[in-house]
């Protein structure tokens, strides 16, 4: 190593370096409509890029009419069964729904009484972790990140899998369900590991019950006194039957089918998902949404002052206000213009929790900004279809008031997604499809070599 490095210099070199990347790999962003680039797979009405096939979920947001595209009321399909009916289903029957979901999402059929109660059986038995594994994994070296802290646990799971590179589709069913069984304690453990090293909280540990739904597992091992209410458990259940899978088009599965097509193992392709899922601009929404709101009620004094409001979420747009993204977080989907049905069923439900927890004014501001954001945004942007609350406007506050710590709330998303991406991954085994290549363009002109003396 050269004796002439000066180390306190680092920093400087390190801004050097990225002025020279921001200079040199610019992009014109009028060649993106030059040779029609569709930027995000998508095109400029927001239609996506058909990249592939699948059974498994249907996002509907518009019809067609004569060759046109028509918006809809947003609607989402689980193997050709309607959401909403899914949970109406489950609700009226007062019964658990995110087991019977996920049995549907990878099996492509509703299960029978038995059926379910056999398959709950299976995801119980696969709850259990390798031996030590929480103490030597999970507990050293806590991550601030529970989303890293994830990704980290399901690595070091292949190095105790036997098979771990077994594709076929026999063993890539066993180790989904060992996933989708295990996500809930994972997830929970590093955050209790977090809270212990990082903010000196006392260490608690509960192992999940048997006998309880994930739901309920969720709320009884997060919790210090492991106590919940039937509502709460219910309302956490739906929560996850919403997140549960959103089609194959959604940046975390589709990168879940992109490292599946490589032929990658099961630990890899779930942890590159992670990875995708942990974005603001994806599974991190709904904690965006959450702080702008706890943003929004210290600065406007008045929950109910229309105009208060109004000036709030337009300085958010205009980047003066909140983190000067110029977003309204939880406003927006690339697909629904609409409606986002999941944030429709779900604000139901989060209307009842509200009561039941004495939030009704707060719920009350959130539907005002419900409201006022679309009006706000199409005056201000160039809108080329509708924009309505999102999934993750309202399950920031449906975790806020179930006190679940804003820490965990991606990590919930993901316990939940998770079964979505099993289903993909073994979809796109079963296909044997090619591997996912998309084009990319070279916008430079080629340039003659010349020696390090002449440059």
């Amino acid at each position: 190593m050269s004796k002439d490095i000066n180390w306190c210099d680092t920093t400087e070199r390190i801004n050097e370096y990225s002025d020279i990347c921001r200079s040199n790999l610019v992009i014109d962003p009028l060649l993106y409509g030059k040779y029609d680039v569709k930027r995000g797979l998508r095109d400029i009405s927001g239609k996506g890029v058909l990249a592939g096939l699948t059974k498994i979920a249907e996002v509907k947001s518009y019809t067609i009419d004569d060759g046109e595209m028509i918006p809809c009321e947003g609607k989402l399909y689980y193997h050709g069964y309607d959401i909403e009916k899914l949970v109406d289903g489950f609700s009226s029957e007062n019964r658990m729904g995110f087991e019977e979901c996920t049995y549907l999402l990878l099996f492509g059929n509703l299960p029978t009484k038995q059926q379910l109660k056999e398959f709950n059986a299976q995801l119980v038995r696969y709850r259990d972790l390798p031996t030590s594994f929480t103490r030597d994994v999970i507990l050293k070296a806590p991550s601030r990140d529970m989303m890293n802290s994830l990704a980290r646990s399901i690595l070091t799971l292949y190095s105790y899998d036997e098979k771990a590179d077994d594709v076929s589709i026999e063993n890539t069913m066993r180790q989904s369900l060992q996933m989708i069984s295990r996500f809930p304690r994972l997830a929970i453990y590093g955050y209790q590991a977090f809270q212990h090293y990082h903010e000196e909280q006392s260490l608690f540990i509960h192992a999940p019950l048997p006998e309880l739904s994930t739901a309920e597992n969720i709320l009884y091992m997060l919790r210090p006194d492991s106590k919940f209410t039937e509502m709460e458990a219910k309302i956490l259940d739906i929560a996850l039957v919403l997140h549960a899978d959103h089609g194959g088009g959604n940046n975390s599965t589709f990168t879940t089918r992109v490292v599946t097509s490589s032929g990658s193992d099961t630990y890899s392709t779930v942890s590159a998902a992670l990875g995708s899922l942990k974005g603001p601009k994806h599974g991190g929404a709904n904690i965006k949404v959450s702080l702008m709101f706890d943003d929004l009620m210290k600065k406007v004094k008045n929950w109910t002052d229309e105009k208060a409001v109004e000036q709030y979420l337009s300085d958010c747009l205009d980047k003066k206000g909140f983190d000067k993204s110029g977003l309204i977080y939880g406003m927006g989907h690339a697909v629904y213009s609409l409606s986002d049905p999941r944030a429709t069923l779900f604000k139901r439900y989060v209307e009842k929790l509200a009561i039941d927890k004495g939030k009704e004014e707060e719920f009350a501001l959130y539907s005002m900004v419900e409201r006022l954001a679309p009006q706000i945004i199409g005056d201000k942007k160039k809108m080329y279809k509708g924009v309505s609350a999102n999934v993750d406007f309202y399950s920031g506050l449906v975790y806020k008031m179930l006190g679940l710590p804003g820490e965990m709330f991606t990590p919930l998303f993901a316990i939940a997604r998770i079964s979505g991406w099993c289903a993909h991954r073994i979809e796109e085994l079963i296909g044997g499809g090619k591997i996912t290549r998309p084009a990319f363009k070279t916008v430079i002109k080629h340039r003659e070599y010349k020696n390090i003396g002449d440059r």
